[in-house]
């Protein structure tokens, strides 16, 4: 009997959601609203209506997640408003568990720590096909009836929602937050695409691919050759494809270019590679 993969067991996505709720969490109490900065989402709501009104947030959130839910089951498949409502909940408990107070008194480090926080969080529950609800459920009502792109639109409400900060608390909470949101785009999307990017090389030489192929494999590198045919002549070649590390990249560059200084290499960034080896 085959063993599901730690992904897979139910304990175990439950425990990550948690984790990702509470990073979540600890980024808003500790490191957003103790400066009075809204960067979108149904946590910025909450953080503009604390300041203006002295409005419990996670009371906030739990009532503007309530109306998420209720939109996602008019207008959304079962599906959708399974993954939305487990969070939904969970992120305003955690919210109102977890203490809130000053973590540091510089805006600018508060914003770049809680961006760090609050983006990992996010794209944890991404992995998890999982939500904490709030804003993302219009633009997905939205993909679905006028094929909108999630992004875009996610964006543009929290853009909105971003600017109230100009009303509510200044100039500065304003540029705060617009910050905050380049920052966790920037720390999103190296979580969603991997840290431990490769790089796919394709090799092609008139005289000397003999030559490279046997370089390669004196550097144990794994390969694959496939056959080319020119668009123009209709002649078949070779071409090898190696995949690399980041650091083996320039070594290797330097070692074709000795064998042939007019080898037609072309480069690609690779964000993910599954199942093991192409060489064999």
């Amino acid at each position: 009997m085959n063993r599901k993969r730690l992904t897979q067991q139910g304990w175990f996505r439950v425990l990550a959601m948690v984790i990702a709720l509470e990073m979540v969490a600890i980024a808003i109490n500790f490191f957003y609203a103790p400066i009075h900065v809204a960067a979108g989402g149904a946590t910025g709501v909450a953080i503009l209506l604390d300041t203006a009104f002295g409005i419990n947030r996670s009371l906030t959130v739990l009532i503007f997640n309530i109306a998420m839910i209720i939109l996602s089951i008019i207008f959304l498949d079962r599906k959708s408003v399974r993954n939305i409502t487990v969070g939904s909940f969970l992120l305003p408990l955690l919210m109102y568990i977890t203490p809130s107070y000053k973590l540091v008194n510089d805006a600018v480090l508060a914003v770049i720590i809680g961006g760090g926080i609050f983006a990992t969080g996010v794209a944890l529950l991404y992995r998890l096909e999982a939500s904490a609800g709030g804003t993302t459920v219009p633009p997905m009502i939205l993909k679905k009836f006028f094929g909108i792109n999630t992004a875009v639109s996610l964006l543009c409400i929290d853009l909105t929602i971003t600017l109230f900060n100009l009303i509510v608390s200044s100039t500065n909470a304003f540029f705060l937050a617009a910050f905050s949101l380049v920052v966790t785009m920037i720390v999103m999307r190296y979580i969603e695409t991997g840290f431990d990017l490769k790089r796919q090389v394709q090799i092609m030489s008139n005289d000397h691919l003999s030559e490279i192929h046997k370089m390669l494999l004196d550097e144990k590198l794994s390969l694959t050759i496939y056959e080319a045919r020119g668009g123009y002549t209709n002649d078949a070649r070779e071409m090898i494809m190696v995949m690399l590390n980041g650091n083996e990249y320039a070594h290797l560059l330097r070692k074709i270019h000795d064998i042939d200084p007019d080898a037609f290499i072309t480069t690609t960034n690779v964000t993910e590679v599954h199942g093991g080896s192409l060489g064999y």
